[in-house]
């Protein structure tokens, strides 16, 4: 059973619990740092774009977890495959980025020594401009992109946390913005057309508990030339109240129950991919397997409404390990394959859409 939020009001109630868990088609939840009960080192706030198409794409992130702040730029070439992540840390953030409270209005910028990061967004269009002077090799990348915010739905959701009342995540997903714009990095121009180059925004607030494991995959393009784009995702919090699973077609949403994603395994000491036997045929333990991300992957769901193929192009991995403070990241970038249902019973099929999915474990 999915609750969906239809009224705005403020996120949080006075003593800092989730005052209504559940999805919402719009940001309907009022988020206030203020409202927020828990210690100031456990908030959590950031802004995460991608934008790409068939051959490439770039992500950049401002982010503010109280205790450090991070800037990310990262590039991706498809075709070769190539990509390359840069993320200059700072140190007791606090919530001095000042992020906007609300993701339908508001700027928010970071800069570093070599490096600066800046969102803009006047309620109608998105300006992302960014430039860092050592990206790859020595070398500095910058860019500049504009995206369109359409007038219609997104994928909204207060998730809280069990035996955690003050702490929750508060998320929006905006999917399918055309997007135009350039990026240079050593002599080349990678360029972003709105014919066939879209965006996504993970707008996220919260506080969340110390150790998480999270799934989350997207995709946005065009579906017989029409903008279709899905948000898939499971790992974080109580999803009792609803999932942040959704379609995306011609900008209108379409709630989806549970998507599993299933995620090929192999042996640990043996690098054949897919095989879940030694290469003597004995069958092993899944205690002694470890997921081979670059073979195909498959999702499914509860109600057959998505079953999708995607075959790996880049695994974006790291594992960022200081002892108290871990993450290990697999963001895998693909081509999706098969078939996903519209609330209304439309089949829409697409075959080698590019989008990504990915594994992270953070313990922050």
């Amino acid at each position: 059973m999915q609750h969906e939020i239809t009224r705005s009001g403020p996120l949080l109630d006075e003593n800092g619990y989730l005052r209504e868990p559940g999805f919402a088609r719009r940001l309907l939840p009022v988020y206030d740092r203020g409202a927020v009960k828990a210690p100031g080192w456990r908030i959590k706030e950031w802004d995460y774009y991608y934008i790409g198409n068939d051959r490439y794409g770039v992500a950049l992130t401002i982010a503010d977890n109280s205790y450090m702040g991070l800037d990310s730029v990262t590039l991706l070439d498809f075709s070769e495959p190539w990509q390359h992540t840069a993320s200059p840390m700072s140190w007791l953030t606090f919530g001095k980025t000042g992020f906007p409270s609300s993701s339908s209005k508001g700027d928010v910028s970071h800069r570093g020594r070599n490096h600066e990061i800046v969102f803009r967004n006047d309620g109608k269009t998105r300006s992302l401009d960014f430039f860092m002077k050592n990206f790859c090799q020595g070398k500095p990348v910058e860019g500049h992109i504009d995206l369109s915010d359409p007038d219609g739905e997104s994928m909204v959701i207060a998730t809280p946390f069990k035996g955690k009342p003050d702490h929750f995540y508060f998320n929006q997903k905006i999917n399918c913005m055309a997007s135009s714009g350039t990026v240079l990095f050593d002599g080349r121009r990678y360029t972003f057309d709105p014919g066939d180059s879209f965006g996504v925004l993970d707008w996220g607030r919260g506080v969340w508990t110390y150790k998480n494991t999270w799934y989350w995959g997207s995709a946005s393009g065009l579906a017989d030339g029409v903008p279709f784009g899905f948000n898939i995702g499971y790992g974080f919090g109580d999803t009792s109240a609803a999932t942040e699973n959704m379609l995306f077609y011609d900008h209108k949403a379409h709630k989806l129950d549970q998507v599993e994603f299933h995620i090929p395994l192999k042996p640990k000491q043996f690098r054949s991919r897919g095989s879940c036997c030694t290469a003597s045929g004995i069958e092993v333990d899944t205690a002694d397997m470890t997921e081979d991300y670059m073979s195909p992957w498959t999702f499914t769901s509860n109600d057959g409404r998505f079953e999708m193929d995607f075959v790996p192009v880049i695994d974006r991995s790291a594992d960022t390990n200081a002892g108290l403070i871990r993450s290990n990241q697999h963001q895998v970038f693909g081509r999706f394959s098969g078939k996903a249902v519209l609330d209304d019973g439309k089949v829409i099929e697409i075959r080698d859409f590019m989008g990504f999915a990915e594994k992270v474990y953070n313990k922050w």
